[in-house]
């Protein structure tokens, strides 16, 4: 079972509940946003997430906006003293957003106990913040005795002078659903910094913490591993650094995921974020899930995924995934399609509509933020020029009937923003001949030999048909629909 769901983990965890009340994850991981005052999913613009400039976010952290009344009142109806410990502090002063954010995560992490099997286990990643709030929380959901570590994630970072010592950890709280039936595999690390030296030789000891063994191997110099690691935070240059503020090293997750699973065990992780943990439990031969409500997120962790992948063993990779929330055909296309129709005529606007997931799920593209009517464009590539020159795409997506007056309009706005190529999607049984001749009409892109406006259909993009421009862009790992695309009679560069 290799799954990735996009939506909010509360509904992704009260259908898993439904299908399998016995329970069927042997690991749960998590890494939640810390408070409320920060935003908790920051991607970048660029494909590859390394221009900061252009830094934006995907979506604002909604946890103090949640109405955790309601929240308060379906706990209330599924464990009592969990909600009497949440209405107290409601009554005394502590913020609402701090209260909001707790009763989000109890009812999240009350269901995540409910799908873990028997020997099963759980880590909650928090900071100082609010881990005093979520340990009580968790000896409420898990019990108190199954409460088996606070884990201590040290490292250091470059500083300047502070008012106070300076906050170098994080903490990972370890449960287990039951005590007398949980997995859990011994880890050892050396006696001390002496003896490092020489347990390098036992068991391929990494630098950043991680251990490249199984730990099965001579440990007569070794002791079981305490609850403090020291793991190299990711600085800027690291080699696993994808640009994804809240990343965690892989050495840390590697820890837990060897400690509390086995080999084809069921690792979880419901805020996934850029899929640190999906990565690690991929290369240890887990099964896993992972769920984010960030729709960019789930592309970048298709795309950590199949990067090391040769290209042509990409596409076989993908069919071993489930990938739950998107549209996976035309009809499921056409339905997203009219649902967004529908709540933009009563004035709604949801986290993810259909513009949305071809702009910048199928097409790798970046959504515009001013969010234009009809008549303007709905997003854009960046493409490489001469001289460190960049080009600019322009995407128009029409998801209802369209004719040549659309076209005409769209070419209208290509020359306005002077973008150097337009791309208008529409569905395939909405295209006419005249639109077809219309935007030939427009011309070649020069000098290169193709179209400056290019229509392409939802089923073109399912076929995998290419966008034509320079240089290309990323592939799109949904359905590898946007290809590397180079013309073959580019001219040679002057300079």
């Amino acid at each position: 079972m290799k799954q990735l769901y996009f939506g909010d983990c509360l509904d992704v965890l009260k259908d898993m509940y439904d299908r399998y009340p016995q329970g069927l994850i042997d690991l749960i991981y998590i890494d939640p946003p810390f408070n409320s005052k920060r935003n908790y999913n920051i991607l970048f613009e660029d494909v590859n997430m390394a221009d900061t400039k252009a830094q934006r976010e995907a979506f604002a952290d909604t946890w103090s906006n949640v109405s955790y009344k309601d929240t308060l009142g379906e706990l209330a109806r599924i464990n009592y003293y969990l909600f009497r410990f949440l209405e107290n502090l409601d009554d005394i002063d502590i913020p609402k957003s701090s209260v909001a954010y707790l009763s989000s995560m109890a009812i999240r992490i009350h269901y995540m106990r409910k799908v873990l099997q028997e020997t099963g286990s759980f880590y909650l990643h928090c900071d100082p913040n609010m881990s005093h709030y979520l340990k009580l929380i968790c000896d409420l959901i898990f019990g108190k005795d199954n409460f088996r570590n606070e884990i201590i994630w040290s490292y250091q970072r470059w500083t300047g002078a502070t008012s106070k010592f300076q906050s170098m950890h994080d903490i990972v709280l370890f449960y287990q659903k039951s005590k007398d039936k949980a997995l859990y595999n011994t880890l050892y690390e050396p006696y001390s910094d002496r003896s490092k030296h020489k347990a390098k030789r036992f068991s391929n000891l990494k630098d950043n913490g991680s251990l490249e063994q199984s730990y099965t191997g001579d440990t007569s110099r070794m002791k079981s591993m305490r609850d403090v690691w020291e793991i190299s935070y990711l600085n800027s240059q690291a080699k696993e650094r994808l640009g994804y503020p809240t990343q965690k090293p892989e050495a840390l997750l590697e820890r837990i995921i060897k400690a509390s699973s086995n080999e084809g065990d069921l690792v979880a992780d419901f805020f996934c974020g850029c899929g640190t943990t999906i990565a690690v439990a991929n290369k240890l031969g887990r099964n896993w899930i992972g769920a984010d409500i960030s729709h960019l997120a789930v592309k970048l962790i298709l795309k950590r995924l199949t990067d090391p992948i040769a290209e042509n063993g990409k596409k076989e990779f993908l069919s071993t995934l489930e990938i739950n929330g998107f549209p996976k055909d035309i009809d499921s296309a056409k339905q997203l399609a009219k649902s967004d129709e529908l709540l933009k005529k009563k004035s709604k606007h949801g986290a993810f509509d259909f513009q949305h997931w071809v702009v910048e799920f199928l097409l790798g593209g970046i959504r515009n933020p001013k969010d234009i009517a009809d008549g303007g464009w709905d997003g854009y590539i960046i493409f490489p020029k001469n001289n460190n020159e960049k080009g600019r795409v322009l995407i128009e997506v029409k998801s209802g009937h369209v004719g040549i007056k659309n076209i005409r309009e769209f070419i209208r706005v290509i020359d306005k923003e002077k973008a150097d190529i337009g791309i208008f999607v529409c569905f395939a049984d909405h295209l006419t001949k005249p639109m077809k001749l219309a935007a030939k009409e427009a011309g070649k892109y020069k000098p290169y030999q193709f179209d400056r406006i290019q229509i392409l259909t939802i089923e073109d993009i399912f076929d995998d048909r290419e966008i034509k421009m320079p240089g290309g862009v990323e592939p799109s790992t949904f359905k590898l629909s946007v290809k590397d695309v180079r013309p073959e009679n580019k001219p040679p560069e002057m300079f």
